[in-house]
């Protein structure tokens, strides 16, 4: 028997039971369609952090204090007071593969306006902190290299802040002095809006000020938090860091062996940890979701099943007038294909619509091609594997023991 009859055939006996065949192939809707959303969020997610990350220059090295070891017993990289202004310096003046570098202190606390206050947290930065992180003055300006050489209580803040504290983003509260634990600071510049980043943190809740003030004002400590830098490149990521390495290694009078107590990041290294992070967690999704796959494969092998014992006596009249035991067996793999690759067809179109409706409700959710591809090629997995064993029955079955069954 050709195809086309075989194609025609196995529509009639199809379409001759809608409801089952509905029933059988709502497991594969469903499979499917919980398949291509978790990818679609998995996806959606990583693309959406990658977007983040790169918002704060894809180039952004930051230097943290190690975790030093003393007693057998690792110490915290916070309580750590191993960068000092001398690390500052000699990165400043010998390092080659960097173009913007400053040093970071930071506090978190409330700040106050008039009867009005709002929590935050003040980051104590050079000017060239903007450069390095990308930010963009809305209005006024950045504070200067004079203002860090004397210590001046001035500050650059975010929208969220000036809404908190003015009522308004849009208000212009350069010039206004606002109160961070009892300092005054004046606002000389206001920061464009970025937003909420991937993981809900409001990016504009944010206040800069010169590093020595909130140094010797605020954290009253001589050393720095972190140092964060600029790379000439994103090639150079890696040979800058090896560079800083040899530079702060020397400065902190570490011997050839020993572990470094400070760590350095590039922004890959960031971009790169969580998107296996994320998908990892895409995987363990997608491998419970499916698991309904694997359930439905199984119920349609019970429709095709009870689908030949119906056909019986069928089955042995086409076998009377010379059709083979693969012809039937063929038959009955189409069906099972046709109704596992239906139930895909349907299940992906489910799956755009939830990934649309998980983009509506804030959820980034972006379906890749090769998702689709991949649920097709699975439908059409199950439906021969779990087909195989009804066909197969039906194959080799006695024709004339068919043709008596009741």
């Amino acid at each position: 028997m050709n195809f086309a009859n075989l194609l025609k055939v196995a529509i009639t006996a199809i379409m001759s039971n809608k409801s089952r065949t509905l029933l059988s192939t709502l497991g594969i809707i469903i499979g499917v369609a919980a398949v291509i959303t978790m990818m679609a969020i998995g996806q959606g997610s990583k693309e959406s952090i990658r977007k983040d990350l790169s918002k704060m220059g894809v180039n952004l090295l930051t230097i943290r204090p190690g975790g030093e070891m003393r007693g057998g017993v690792r110490l915290d990289p916070s309580a750590m007071q191993t960068l000092k202004m001398a690390d500052f310096e000699a990165i400043q003046q010998e390092a080659k593969l960097v173009t913007h570098i400053s040093p970071e202190v930071t506090a978190a606390g409330q700040v106050i306006y008039g009867a009005k206050n709002t929590n935050t947290t003040v980051y104590g930065e050079s000017p060239e902190y903007l450069d390095i992180k990308l930010w963009d003055i809305k209005d006024g300006d950045c504070f200067t290299e004079e203002d860090v050489n004397k210590g001046a209580k001035v500050c650059v803040v975010g929208t969220t802040i000036v809404e908190e504290l003015f009522g308004d983003k849009n208000f212009d509260a350069v010039g206004k002095t606002i109160r961070f634990k009892s300092i005054p600071f004046r606002i000389v510049g206001i920061l464009k809006s970025k937003g909420y980043n991937s993981w809900g943190m409001d990016q504009d809740n944010v206040m800069i000020a010169p590093y020595t003030t909130v140094m010797k004002r605020i954290a009253a400590q001589t050393y720095f938090n972190s140092i964060v830098m600029s790379a000439l490149s994103e090639k150079l990521s890696d040979e800058a860091i090896e560079e800083i390495s040899g530079i702060l290694r020397r400065t902190h009078k570490i011997k050839e062996g020993d572990e470094d107590d400070f760590t350095i990041r590039s922004q890959q290294e960031w971009m790169e940890t969580m998107s296996s992070t994320m998908t990892t967690l895409q995987t363990v999704l997608v491998v419970a979701a499916a698991f309904s796959l694997l359930v439905a494969g199984i119920g349609i092998m019970n429709i095709m099943l009870v689908s030949v014992t119906e056909r019986t006596k069928e089955i042995g009249l086409r076998m009377s007038v010379g059709a083979r035991g693969i012809d039937i067996s063929r038959q009955f793999l189409l069906e099972s294909v046709m109704i596992s690759l239906s139930g895909g067809f349907i299940g992906v179109g489910l799956g755009y619509m939830l990934s649309w409706g998980a983009n509506a409700i804030g959820f980034p959710a972006t379906v890749p091609m090769w998702s689709v591809l991949v649920s097709f090629g699975v439908c059409a997995l199950i439906g021969l594997l779990f087909g195989y064993i009804p066909a197969h029955k039906a194959a080799t079955m006695d024709p004339i023991e068919a043709l008596r069954y009741e």
